[in-house]
C-alpha cells in the first residue's frame, strides 16, 4: 500500500525523523486555518499517490493563511496525472539552503535491501540518476545487521554528503531504518532531504509503501487505509482474501490458480481480443492451489459483479488440486451464486484428472458455461463472447 504524503509525514514524525509542522485539509477553509494555526507562511500540497505534483502545479507557497485558502481552492479538485485531488497537506514552510536525496528499498533481484543517496536530490532526482550515475550512491544493506550508525555513515561517505550535515544525515538514516523496519515498509523515501538556512536537516516530502503481506502484524496500518479511492471490487476481494486487481478497460473477467498462469493468460486474451473489437483482461484473479466451491464462488461473485465483465475465462492446471475437485468448485459455484451469475463462462481445465473434470462439467450441463481444450482457443472464445 503507497501512502499519501501526510500520512508519510506521520510515520516520520513516529519513529523521530525530523519533520516540520503539517496538516491535512479537504477544504480551502480548512487549509486556511492551518496556515493560521501555523503563522501564515505555508506550502500548500496536493495528495496524490503519483510523482510530478510541483511540475504539474500541485505544490504552491502561500505567503499567509488568506493566500493559503486562495491556493488550496485551486488546487482541490486538480487532475494530476489521472489522480483527482481530494485532500492538500499544508506543510509549515522553511528556508532551504541544500536539497539531498535518500531512499530504502527491497531489492527483489538481490534479495536484499538498498540505500540510495544523492547530495543532487530535488525534482530531477530522476535526470540525476539517468545522465549522472555517480552522484547516487546505491550501497546494499543486510536484513540482519540493517542500518547501524557505523553503516549509515559509510553510506553518509559514499554519497559525499557535506561534513558540516554528516552527522544529522546518518542519524536520519538510522531512523528511516527504524521507520521500514517497524512498519514493515518495501519502499522508505525523502526527496527532498533538505538542510535549511541554519543549518538543520529535514525529511520535507516522503514517500512510503507498506508490505501488504505485513498486514497481520500491523493492525494500525487498516487506518491509513483510503476508503474513498479503494476500488469497490479490490475491497471486497481483499476481504474475502482473493488475490485481485482490478484492471481498465477490460471485458474478460480472468480466473486462474497461480500468478504465473494468470499473467499469462492476461496475455493471451489481450492477444486474442484483437479480432474481436479490442477486448481486454479486466482483471487479475490468482485463486491459488486450493480451488474449493467457496473460493471459487468468491472469485465469481466478485468478477461477475463487474459492470465491465461480458463474458469470464476460467483457466486451471491441475496439480495439487486435481481438475476433478476444481469443476466441482465451479458447480457448486455457480449453485451457490444462483440467479447471480448471468455472464458466459468459458472454462480450460488442463493437468491432474483433467478427463474427469471435463466429464463433471459436460455433466452439470450448465447453460453458462462451455468448454475449451486449449488456452488460446478458450481466450479466443471468451473474447467472442464478451464483444457480442
Amino acid at each position: 500500500m503507497d501512502l499519501y504524503e501526510y500520512q508519510a509525514r506521520d510515520l516520520f514524525e513516529k519513529h523521530t525523523v525530523p519533520v516540520l509542522q503539517g496538516a491535512v485539509a479537504t477544504t480551502a477553509d480548512e487549509a486556511e486555518r492551518a496556515a493560521s494555526a501555523m503563522g501564515g507562511k505555508v506550502v500548500v500540497k496536493a495528495q496524490v499517490k503519483v510523482g510530478g505534483r510541483g511540475k504539474a502545479g500541485g505544490v504552491k507557497l502561500a505567503t499567509d493563511a488568506k493566500d493559503a485558502h486562495e491556493k488550496a481552492g485551486a488546487i482541490l479538485g486538480m487532475d494530476i496525472k489521472g489522480h483527482t485531488v481530494h485532500k492538500v497537506m499544508i506543510a509549515q514552510a522553511a528556508p532551504i539552503a541544500a536539497e539531498y536525496y535518500v531512499s530504502i528499498l527491497l531489492d527483489r533481484s538481490n534479495r536484499t535491501f538498498l540505500v540510495m543517496a544523492s547530495v543532487s536530490g530535488g525534482m530531477d532526482i530522476e535526470e540525476v540518476a539517468r545522465t549522472a550515475p555517480e552522484k547516487l550512491a546505491k550501497v546494499p544493506v543486510s536484513a540482519v545487521d540493517g542500518i547501524s550508525p557505523a553503516k549509515a555513515a559509510e553510506i553518509v561517505a559514499q554519497a559525499q554528503f557535506p561534513r558540516e550535515v554528516a552527522d544529522q544525515v546518518a542519524d536520519v538514516l538510522v531512523k528511516l531504518w527504524e521507520t521500514f523496519k517497524s512498519e514493515d515498509a518495501t519502499l522508505v523515501e525523502v526527496n527532498p532531504l533538505v538542510k535549511t538556512e541554519d543549518g538543520r536537516i529535514i525529511a520535507l516530502d516522503g514517500k512510503v509503501t507498506l508490505d501488504d503481506n505485513a498486514d497481520f502484524r500491523q493492525p494500525d496500518h487498516a487506518a491509513l487505509i483510503d476508503q474513498a479511492t479503494t476500488n469497490p471490487l479490490e475491497a471486497a476481494a481483499k476481504e474475502k482474501g482473493l488475490n485481485y486487481v482490478k484492471l481498465d478497460h477490460g471485458q474478460v473477467g480472468i480466473i486462474g490458480n497461480g500468478a504465473g498462469l494468470v499473467m499469462s493468460t492476461l496475455d493471451v486474451v489481450a492477444y486474442a481480443g484483437e479480432k474481436f473489437g479490442g477486448m481486454r483482461p479486466a482483471n487479475f484473479l490468482d485463486i491459488g492451489g486450493g480451488a474449493s466451491a467457496q473460493v471459487m464462488a468468491d472469485g465469481l461473485s466478485i468478477i461477475l459483479g463487474d459492470p465491465d465483465v461480458k463474458s469470464v475465462f476460467v483457466n486451471v492446471f491441475g496439480g495439487i488440486t486435481a481438475c476433478d475437485a476444481v469443476a466441482n468448485g465451479i458447480v457448486q459455484a455457480l449453485e451457490l451464486l444462483g440467479a447471480k451469475a448471468t455472464k458466459p463462462i468459458v472454462v480450460r481445465l488442463d493437468g491432474n484428472n483433467v478427463l474427469e473434470g471435463r466429464a463433471i462439467l459436460n455433466s452439470a450441463n450448465h447453460p453458462l458455461v462451455e468448454q475449451a481444450e486449449t488456452m488460446d482457443g478458450a481466450a479466443a472464445r471468451a473474447a467472442e463472447l464478451a464483444a457480442r
